[in-house]
């Protein structure tokens, strides 16, 4: 590879730190205090300066910062929650991804006219628009419109699922319940026997819930975890370990000789959702060019606070980078590639 272009790439990312806090309790309550009733209910945790590394060919190429170094990743989380439904489904737990979740998960939680039509591909495309309330979190409260009040929020009409792309760790935290209630034992348990251990990731890696969100299953209380930081908790987890997970989906879903995730359900995470064509199974696509100028059929995991997992297949590239300015990362990975002589 170009040493220089290398270098430049490395650079960029170490000189152009995202400005959220470093204090990320702090910088939840400046990002979300308009939301209705908002309050963290899980653990947070000071972050690190920018760290990241380049994998090429299955080689780490590149690294800056503290890559050992656990830190909160929002988001990122809820390509990990993605990767428990595919599971799920390889395994014939959920027998088919447009299935109405009601038949899983039996509750009051998909009672009604409109929640009852949800399907697990409109909780993973992010399009259910389901209604409701979770661990004291309304879903019209996350994330509301700019225009309106509580009333209007509330009263809002409700958009036929799978129509309408709508982010809300609300309705993630439902998907996250509902698989909860599919596997029925904790989803960080899944995820480490399933794929963290197979992979060699550390013991360092937690995924955590909320103080309130315990429940039953079996007679044992089970945290129900949550798919991004958005009100504290989700995956904490260091660099090195999220690259190794994101080889493994550049590697097909497969590990040395072990086929950990079928090759069907990783082709299928980064297909267009009708709802949005830059989003898939909580993997966002580049089609709509938000990493500026790069690849549109790369994809990827997108974190507050500057967090991204790059999955580009055309380069046999993984890049991973942390609390880094979103406006410069199209610079970051055009001069990783052009570094790859590609």
């Amino acid at each position: 590879m170009n040493k220089q272009w290398l270098d430049s790439a490395v650079n960029i990312a170490l000189h152009n730190e995202n400005d959220v806090d470093r204090d990320l309790r702090i910088a939840n309550l400046k990002s979300y205090q308009r939301e209705p009733y908002y309050q963290i209910l899980g653990p947070t945790k000071k972050r690190g300066g920018p760290a990241g590394l380049v994998i090429k060919n299955g080689y780490i190429v590149a690294q800056w910062g503290d890559v050992e170094r656990v830190d909160m990743t929002f988001s990122v989380t809820k390509s990990y929650l993605s990767s428990i439904a595919g599971l799920a489904l390889d395994d014939g737990l959920i027998k088919n991804v447009h299935d109405k979740v009601n038949k899983y998960v039996w509750d009051e939680t998909f009672e009604g006219a409109h929640n009852a039509k949800i399907t697990w591909d409109h909780l993973l495309t992010q399009s259910s628009d389901w209604s409701g309330n979770l661990f004291t979190q309304y879903d019209w409260a996350d994330r509301p419109p700019k225009d309106g009040n509580i009333d209007d929020w509330r009263n809002r009409k409700l958009l036929e699922p799978g129509t309408n792309f709508e982010y809300n760790d609300v309705r993630v935290n439902l998907l996250a319940y509902s698989l909860l209630q599919v596997w029925r034992k904790p989803l960080p348990v899944v995820l480490k026997e399933k794929i963290q251990d197979p992979i060699g990731a550390s013991t360092t890696w937690r995924w955590y819930g909320y103080d309130n969100s315990f429940v039953n299953i079996d007679g044992v209380m089970t945290q129900s975890v949550s798919g991004g930081g958005h009100f504290g908790g989700g995956l904490f987890i260091n660099t090195l370990d999220q690259a190794r997970y994101g080889l493994l989906f550049l590697r097909k879903g497969k590990w040395k000789d072990k086929q950990i995730l079928s090759k069907k359900w990783v082709n299928s995470v980064h297909q267009p959702s009708s709802a949005n064509k830059a989003y898939g199974y909580l993997w966002w696509i580049n089609s709509d060019n938000a990493i500026t100028n790069a690849p549109a059929n790369l994809y990827y995991a997108n974190g507050f606070g500057g967090n991204y997992m790059i999955i580009d297949n055309a380069h046999d590239l993984v890049i991973v980078t942390r609390w880094m300015d979103g406006k410069k990362l199209g610079d970051l990975v055009n001069m990783v590639i052009r570094a790859s002589g590609e």
